[in-house]
């Protein structure tokens, strides 16, 4: 792999890191705020940085057709998965949400082979979809494969989330990682005014200091500083290799689980975490023909 590529791997693995509490601190919230609230909320307080950094880099307005893709960005990141995940969250424990999440770096990749053109070898397809039965084989195991109204939700939000990472991915590389995540804050704050404001009014009872907290780390860091990280790693290392670097979220979570929540893991987790970790560096070996350039 080139240096461009390996720096992609890099700062994808940065933006698990910073998801990979997304879940946890979610679960936090929606305790004391509507689920919409959390979603939504997260994105308008985010959107306050991301205008002003723009306004300081005197960034140009994007083009009709990257406002076209941006859409795809708010409907999958900024409006799909924080709010199918936080209602999620309403009824599922945090690492439960986490092993359903191990499905989307395979969405991903499927998606960038949609959108971008990106074309898999069949031996990253083969270790794509090993990690995924591994991730879900740990789901069953722990526990925690049955299927409930909350995991039809957090499949909802794969869905949608794998969409606006794809898309996110494919226009960071014409415009830049901070520049997809900024303008699609800013372009989504219409759509996010008037719900924020009318649920903010029916909210009754205080909000703790740990619940604002957990609300600063999931619009700051999950809705806003993680995809800087993300979506330049998923330009410079392809979408699809550096999607797979997900795989390891669900382990990230459980570690913070246990670091900063006192949940107990078992061994069996980190065997699972290092056949995962096996699939991953696998796949980075594996032959991705990237997009073909139009010509005229």
């Amino acid at each position: 792999m080139s240096s461009r590529e390996n720096t992609g791997m890099a700062l994808g693995l940065l933006g698990v890191v910073i998801f990979s509490l997304t879940l946890p601190f979610t679960r936090i919230v929606v305790q004391e705020l509507h689920p919409l609230l959390n979603g939504l909320g997260r994105a308008l307080f985010a959107a306050v940085p991301a205008a002003m950094l723009l306004l300081w880099r005197r960034e140009q307005w994007p083009t009709w057709k990257q406002v076209k893709g941006l859409s795809l960005v708010i409907a999958g990141v900024i409006l799909g998965f924080p709010v199918l995940s936080a209602w999620a969250m309403q009824t599922l424990p945090a690492s439960h949400g986490a092993l359903v999440n191990g499905l989307q770096p395979l969405c991903v990749a499927l998606y960038a082979a949609w959108l971008s053109h990106e074309r898999p070898s069949k031996a990253f397809w083969a270790c794509a979809a090993l990690g995924s039965a591994l991730v879900l084989g740990y789901a069953l195991i722990s526990g925690a494969g049955s299927i409930q109204a909350g995991d039809l939700l957090m499949l909802g939000a794969i869905a949608v989330g794998g969409l606006g990472y794809a898309e996110g991915g494919r226009l960071a590389k014409e415009m830049g990682g901070w520049q997809v995540i900024c303008w699609a804050l800013v372009l989504s704050t219409p759509l996010l005014i008037g719900p924020v404001l009318y649920l903010a009014l029916q909210h009754q009872g205080e909000i703790s200091t740990r619940t604002w907290w957990a609300f600063g780390y999931v619009s700051l860091f999950s809705q806003f500083i993680g995809f800087f990280a993300w979506y330049a790693g998923l330009a410079m290392g392809g979408i699809a290799r550096v999607s797979q670097i997900q795989l390891l979220q669900i382990f990230f979570t459980i570690a913070f689980s246990a670091l900063f929540f006192g949940e107990h893991v078992e061994p069996i987790t980190w065997l699972f975490a290092a056949g995962v970790i096996l699939t991953v560096i696998l796949g980075r070996k594996t032959a991705i023909k990237p997009a073909r350039i139009a010509t005229a």
